[in-house]
């Protein structure tokens, strides 16, 4: 098993790709760290994962806890409940995210500024208060950008404008981490039927043209699948990608190709 007795935090695990993510860890041997500001999704994440592992040298397999990646106490308490219980961390996924579909000038500031809190300073803020851990154990991070922060899309250039930010502190953070071992890489998925995208397809005039859409944007005819994406970011944080580094993902269906 690829994470044999690793010790993975995941944000944004109680849904989507970050519960395909810790549903994957675990099944690679990790022990795993499920964070989401909603306590009761990460948890029953957890349970059902603790109902096919058991504990392990008398720690548990999977532990849920709530966290506000936008607020830093938050994210302090965060790393200390994990090192208190496991002692070590080797991989920090930073996929919480939320998203603002909508044209700029009707996007207020508030809005503005909560998506860039959780998008932008989550991703920070986490990185700031696990790299000292994970230079003891050479760890990886990987980052959840999106294939909107590569090439932009249509209403929706706030959101696309944060994950560019994720790109872009991704491979400056892999250069800076690179000496002491640590690798940084980021994925970039274009449409993943997450509750995320589904919200998104909700709020459009017509949701199930906007269903049209997603399925003819990919080239192989639909938006992946949270797991898809999940199989990437295990990539990234195991051994079989050591000499990757700084690296922004694509994992989008052919989306970025084409006139």
């Amino acid at each position: 098993m690829r994470f044999n007795q690793k010790v993975v935090l995941v944000t944004g695990g109680g849904s989507g790709i970050g519960e395909a993510c810790a549903e994957m860890f675990a099944a690679e041997g990790a022990y795993v760290v499920i964070a989401d500001l909603n306590a009761s999704e990460a948890q029953r994440v957890a349970n059902g994962l603790l109902q096919k592992h058991k504990l392990l040298k008398g720690l548990p397999k999977i532990l849920a806890l709530q966290a506000d990646v936008s607020r830093e106490e938050s994210v302090a308490s965060l790393m200390v409940t994990t090192l208190q219980t496991f002692g070590r961390l080797d991989v920090l996924i930073n996929n919480a995210a939320i998203i603002c579909p909508r044209s700029i000038e009707d996007i207020d500031e508030q809005a503005f500024d909560r998506l860039y809190a959780v998008n932008v300073k989550g991703v920070y803020l986490m990185i700031k208060h696990a790299i000292a851990h994970l230079r003891s154990t050479k760890g990886a991070i990987v980052n959840l950008a999106s294939l909107n922060g590569l090439i932009g899309q249509r209403n929706n250039a706030v959101y696309a404008a944060s994950k560019g930010a994720v790109i872009a502190m991704t491979k400056s953070l892999a250069l800076d981490f690179a000496p002491s071992g640590v690798r940084v890489n980021c994925v970039c998925p274009a449409g993943v039927m997450t509750p995320l995208l589904e919200e998104w397809a909700q709020q459009q005039v017509d949701p199930a043209a906007a269903q049209r859409t997603l399925n003819e944007m990919h080239p192989l005819g639909r938006p992946a699948s949270s797991a898809e994406i999940a199989q990437a970011v295990l990539y990234l944080a195991s051994e079989q990608a050591s000499f990757i580094t700084g690296v922004a993902l694509p994992v989008e269906g052919g989306a970025s190709l084409g006139y």
